[in-house]
């Protein structure tokens, strides 16, 4: 049977440590390596959803993008939404990994996988990593490799994303021949965007003002959901762990949802 400590160390392998950025909380968060990890769930964000499932499956680790906790805490106590969730984890001995920017900046990492799924060729990093490796760092970019519009680049990443709808800022008939890719919260990879000399970024979420600044930039900016742009990939890390280590039951969290709703 494997331990927790086995299962962090085919995550290691795949997103080393030291790619997370110095403010984020990553690794082994919750629990201790020497636990058994014979059932382990993936999800984007540890949240009371999730942490019922890990329960009522009898998971032993959860593998979750976000970091619980993220900030650090005071009190673990029932008064916070934080507290509950650790208490509820501590007690059915569940332990909790998060890789986070370190799974977004590793070389088969998120922002890779989506890189690949919108058809991108000569992928390169948008902010290059400090460990040189020309394949880690934060952010994509690349060639659309045909023609398309920044519409029909909207409809294939509502494609490959499996959702109804996105959001653009700027005219969305303007033809497009490079795209940069920030999953998640990626409005403050504008400048980067611009510098590699694409015509869009493609990201989960960006303020108002970024939208404004990407129009007066002439930049496209293509807003999938913070959620979207990045629960696919923890499909796809579930079948990776079960290919790694077949001796583990993994799979991708089935109850967990965008808590945002088109109405």
């Amino acid at each position: 049977m494997p331990t927790v400590g086995d299962i962090a160390q085919v995550l290691k392998q795949l997103a080393p440590l030291a790619l997370a950025e110095e403010w984020d909380n990553v690794g082994l968060l919750v629990g201790d390596e020497s636990w058994p990890a014979a059932r382990v769930m993936t999800c984007l964000t540890v949240t009371p959803a999730t942490v019922k499932e890990a329960i009522d499956q009898r998971a032993n680790l959860i593998v979750s993008h976000h970091p619980l906790p993220f900030r650090p805490v005071r009190t673990i106590t029932p008064a916070t939404t934080v507290g509950r969730l650790l208490l509820d984890l501590i007690r059915n001995s569940i332990a909790v990994y998060s890789p986070h920017t370190a799974f977004d900046s590793a070389s088969a990492g998120i922002n890779q996988h989506l890189a690949i799924g919108l058809g991108l060729q000569e992928i390169a990093p948008l902010k290059p990593a400090p460990s040189g490796d020309p394949e880690e760092g934060a952010g994509r970019y690349g060639l659309i490799g045909e023609p398309l519009t920044r519409r029909e680049l909207a409809e294939r990443t509502k494609a490959f994303l499996n959702i109804e709808g996105v959001r653009l800022a700027g005219d969305p008939n303007l033809p497009i021949a490079r795209v940069a890719i920030a999953c998640g919260s990626g409005g403050s990879f504008l400048d980067a965007a611009i510098a590699a000399e694409c015509d869009v970024l493609v990201t989960g979420e960006a303020t108002f003002h970024d939208c404004l600044e990407a129009e007066a930039r002439e930049m496209g900016l293509l807003i999938t959901g913070h959620f979207a742009s990045e629960r696919f990939a923890l499909l796809s890390l579930a079948d990776y762990l079960t290919d790694q280590r077949s001796d583990a039951h993994v799979w991708a969290s089935r109850s967990e949802r965008d808590p945002l709703q088109a109405l």
